[in-house]
């Protein structure tokens, strides 16, 4: 008797690690292909408590009508079973998402999305039913059916937490997530065949094939999360799904998603072609023309390290301190991306974290951070332009990487209007040929035609090349907006969906009315 009751708390408990885990590992799923912003997180919450809510009514009625230790192991069973399938079933229907985004076929990419989400249903159904089931034969007598309600439920909990730990800080960022998923799943599956041992033992024999199946299906070969052309190399983090690319002698950096580039880098070519070259004139836009040259920049989005690189080269070493919020990350950079410079720090935290625990002024302090596609919102908020503002030197400047469309600019207007609130002078900056603008803003009045006779008198013949690239692009900021970003309320993901979606919408129609 007492084993028994062992077995179930070990169940309760093992169950609620489970749940948990499993909606861990379904964010780093989509993550690679559909990020992991808060409306991808938000679908994927809310479809599992779902399957949850409908687990925990059929688990009570099942534990009603059919008492027996046997069932509940049984199905403890198969939801460790189906747990184990998903990383192989999931698969096609992913590949499927990457032909949905590369055309931009919305049916493609939302298909996919809810086709992975649907695997995710019955095994969480399944162990929704578990608890019900646990208190049910937990109980002896109704004096005591609190107390055995309460411990199971806090079992359960302590699983959760279990379940929502082990997997980020240890099992993902060393196994990965697909034999994350097996070894929850073969978790579940020992302790529900121990229970049928107990129960029914010649069921508990027929069930240890389907543990044998998932124990085989641990020498199938991983392979690549998501397959890509030209592939160096890959891995995830507990922040992030991290590509290298080769497209022809040059490496790129792609992070979750992987629709944009993060880093760009040619060991023996400098200039990039993209938007990270422009962050090269923002010492130009400085308000006294007499000032050193750039002696300290924070960069806040350091990824491989390609505008460390470029500014350690054209303005002679100055202090870089190049904050990334993943230590993946940097490694990465080190490794594929050139990022050993001597007056480059490296660090590994949040941007925003960095300056509010930082004493140090800057002249430059360059902002690149996207968990593409998104920039993260405390990054673009009135009270976060405030804490840079800070951190500038007296006549410091502060550059942020925006992206847009062709003729779509609601984030550009967004964050340049909550800049406009903080300094004298807000500046654009067209990238050309790409789908992004660098907003820059000065700590001090520097008007326009100082900053372009600067620019027009440049010598470096690296820093003539962007000019050439950036003349007739460079304008005074000016919109129509008055929304301000603050933390309380500050849309970022919003306004990108409305621009993607736009895009998109663009793209069907030049499609359908060439």
């Amino acid at each position: 008797m007492r084993s028994q009751r062992l077995v179930l708390h070990l169940l309760a408990f093992t169950g609620g690690a489970a749940t948990m885990s499993v909606e861990m590992c379904a964010s780093r799923l989509l993550a690679p292909y559909f990020g992991n912003s808060l409306p991808v997180w938000g679908v994927l919450i809310g479809l599992l408590l779902a399957y949850l809510t409908m687990g925990y009514v059929l688990g009570g009625r099942l534990a009603d009508r059919h008492p027996r230790p046997s069932l509940l192991y049984q199905l403890a069973a198969w939801a460790g079973f189906l747990i184990g399938l998903i990383p192989l079933l999931a698969r096609p229907i992913l590949r499927y998402a990457v032909v949905g985004l590369a055309g931009y076929e919305a049916g493609a990419i939302l298909g996919s999305l809810f086709g992975v989400l649907a695997l995710f249903a019955v095994p969480v159904l399944l162990l929704g039913s578990l608890s019900p089931f646990v208190i049910r034969l937990s109980v002896q007598d109704t004096a005591s059916s609190g107390n055995a309600a309460g411990r199971i439920y806090a079992l359960s909990t302590l699983g959760s937490l279990l379940g929502t730990f082990v997997p980020v800080f240890v099992l993902i960022p060393n196994v990965g997530t697909q034999r994350t998923i097996w070894i929850v799943s073969v978790s579940l599956l020992l302790v529900a065949i121990v229970g049928l041992w107990q129960a029914a033992r010649r069921k508990a024999l027929l069930y240890a094939l389907l543990l044998a199946i998932i124990l085989a299906l641990q020498f199938w070969p991983v392979g690549v999360i998501k397959a890509t052309p030209g592939m160096v190399f890959e891995t995830e983090s507990a922040d992030n799904y991290i590509q290298v690319l080769q497209n022809g002698d040059e490496l790129v950096l792609k992070l979750n998603e992987g629709e944009g580039i993060q880093s760009s880098y040619r060991p023996q070519q400098l200039l990039t072609g993209y938007v990270y070259d422009y962050f090269l004139l923002a010492p130009c836009f400085r308000s006294d023309p007499s000032a050193p040259p750039v002696a300290s920049l924070c960069l806040i989005g350091l990824a491989g390290g390609t505008i460390a690189r470029q500014y350690s080269e054209v303005f002679d070493a100055p202090r870089i301190d190049g904050v990334e919020i993943d230590p993946a990350v940097i490694d990465v950079a080190r490794r594929f991306f050139g990022l050993h410079q001597p007056n480059v720090r490296a660090i590994a935290e949040d941007g925003r974290y960095f300056l509010m625990h930082s004493a140090g002024l800057y002249d430059v302090i360059a902002i690149d951070a996207y968990r593409p596609p998104y920039i993260p919102f405390q990054l673009t908020t009135l009270e976060f332009f405030g804490l840079v503002h800070d951190h500038l030197s007296r006549d410091g400047v502060v550059a942020v990487n925006v992206a847009r469309t062709e003729n779509d600019f609601s984030l550009l207007d967004a964050i340049g209007r909550t800049m406009q609130v903080v300094y004298p002078n807000v500046y654009v900056m067209e990238t050309q040929g790409g789908l992004n603008s660098v907003l820059i803003a000065t700590r001090e009045p520097s008007p326009l035609p100082a900053i372009l006779e600067r620019i027009a008198a440049l010598r470096d013949p690296l820093l003539r090349d962007v000019a050439q690239r950036a003349r007739g692009r460079i304008r005074e900021f000016n919109t129509l907006s008055r929304s301000i970003l603050t933390d309380d309320h500050a849309p970022v993901e919003q306004i990108v969906h409305g621009i993607m979606a736009r895009y998109i919408l663009g793209q069907s129609m030049r499609e359908v009315h060439p």
